[in-house]
């Protein structure tokens, strides 16, 4: 009797499935949520350190107003500083200003090829302690990957010296001049224009290092050259310098605000 009756609703029960199964809505698919990753942020402001290396030739002409080249050489060497600057980016595109600054030691000197002091010839020497640039820029992003262009404004400070080769003497009883140490001196602050290119890698959030090159046309500018202090300070001649520099440089750089998220 009892099997007879657990037989039953079991009959019972797969007959009232299918239909309640057929009153059942159908059931909704619902998509997997869409797939986020971290695209780098490249807009803002950003603060960072350069150092590199530069290299400036400079050509020397003397006599006025009759020009006569004294040759020419390279004043190389490194340098060390920093940059601040703002970008703003639009899909790919980046666009930014920037202003960068650097102590330089950058020395070089040939014997000039005509003159002499002392009866004997004398080296020009030049040397240059600093350098800044003034920017503006255009770039292309992939992701955290940015190649850019650069161009604007440069200046540095200048300082060009006759080596004497002898020893001199001042006159009248002064202080003598030792050989290899200048004898005429002249110093500016020079502008100029430059263009560049870089391209820089974003690390981790906000943090991003690059490699950049700069060419800045200096132009050329025409100086008085004044004896040493030794020899009473007085005017002596003016040459002409025309002048070109390179510099490479690695740069560290921090964009405030880091990184965004954006849908595949």
């Amino acid at each position: 009797m009892k099997k007879a009756l657990l037989i039953g609703a079991s009959l019972a029960v797969m007959g009232i499935a299918p239909a309640l199964a057929a009153d059942m809505p159908a059931r909704t698919y619902t998509k997997a949520p869409a797939m986020v990753a971290p695209v780098y942020n490249w807009g803002g402001f950003y603060i960072g350190v350069d150092g590199g290396g530069a290299s400036s030739h400079n050509c020397w002409t003397g006599g006025v107003p009759v020009v006569t080249s004294l040759g020419c050489h390279d004043a190389t060497g490194g340098l060390v500083g920093g940059q601040v600057g703002y970008r703003w980016q639009m899909t790919n595109w980046v666009f930014g200003l920037e202003a960068q600054g650097d102590w330089a030691n950058l020395k070089g000197s040939s014997t000039s090829a005509i003159g002499t002091f002392g009866g004997v010839p004398f080296l020009n020497q030049t040397k240059i302690d600093a350098i800044g640039l003034f920017t503006g820029q255009v770039g292309y992003a992939w992701n955290n990957v940015l190649w850019y262009a650069k161009g604007g404004a440069a200046v540095t400070h200048d300082k060009y010296f006759g080596i004497s080769n002898t020893l001199v003497f001042a006159p009248a009883g002064g202080v003598g001049v030792v050989a290899g140490a200048p004898f005429s001196t002249a110093s500016e602050t020079r502008w100029g224009g430059v263009v560049g290119t870089g391209i820089e890698f974003g690390f981790a959030p906000g943090w991003s290092v690059a490699v950049e090159y700069d060419h800045l046309f200096m132009g050329k500018h025409n100086l008085n050259f004044v004896s040493v202090p030794a020899l009473g300070g007085g005017f002596l001649y003016t040459d002409g310098i025309k002048q070109d520099v390179d510099m490479g440089t690695v740069r560290v750089n921090y964009t405030f605000g880091g990184p965004v998220l954006a849908k595949y």
